[in-house]
């Protein structure tokens, strides 16, 4: 493993990038306040990021794998993750035993079949047709509108009933009053004749 892919290197690199761009920075703030020492030390800041992002440029991006997603624990120094490779080894060769391969890729199959199945009723959903739903709508509207008109028209049915009902507990009213009028008149004829 060369120097440029070790982890020293990595931090140095990190250390110094971060130094250098806090001088710049310090720099900036004393060249702002126009203290004396605010040229050099922007002065010395950019130059040591000037050659800090030469280097930069010179070695390339590194790839990012994030294995720790797929194996949890992988990025703690002190898990204990068993490689596939941790299977009996036959004959002093490095082949995997096919049991531990079908034990340790035996969940992944698993977890892609869900999938699958979920990807399909995706698809199912995807292919129901909704054109239809709109119409409905539109005819549960109407009969909610039919409902509340028959509504609206039974209460006011209700209340016309209970003014007939007045009407009439004042016309037997009325009526008692007559009939009591009558009877008296009919016994003042009976009584003189």
């Amino acid at each position: 493993m060369s120097f440029i892919k070790s982890k020293g290197f990595k931090y140095l690199k990190n250390f110094v990038i971060g130094v250098g761009a806090s001088v710049v920075m310090l720099g900036a703030l004393g060249k702002i306040n126009s203290y004396s020492w605010g040229g050099i030390a922007i002065t010395a800041g950019l130059v040591t990021e000037a050659i800090l992002f030469f280097f930069l440029g010179i070695l390339g991006p590194e790839k990012d794998y994030y294995w720790e997603k797929l194996y949890p624990g992988l990025d703690d120094y002190n898990s204990n993750i068993a490689p596939l490779t941790a299977g009996p080894v036959k004959a002093g060769s490095r082949q995997l035993d096919a049991e531990v391969v079908e034990n340790k890729l035996g969940g992944m199959l698993d977890e892609l079949q869900t999938m699958s199945k979920s990807l399909g009723s995706l698809k199912a959903l995807q292919e129901v047709d909704f054109s239809e739903t709109s119409s409905q709508i539109k005819g549960m509207h109407n009969f909610y509108s039919k409902m509340n008109e028959a509504m609206s028209s039974l209460s006011d049915t209700v209340e016309d009933t209970k003014q007939y009902k007045d009407q009439m507990v004042s016309l037997n009213k009325n009526l008692s009053s007559l009939n009591s009028v009558y009877g008296n008149v009919l016994n003042a004829f009976t009584t003189k004749a």
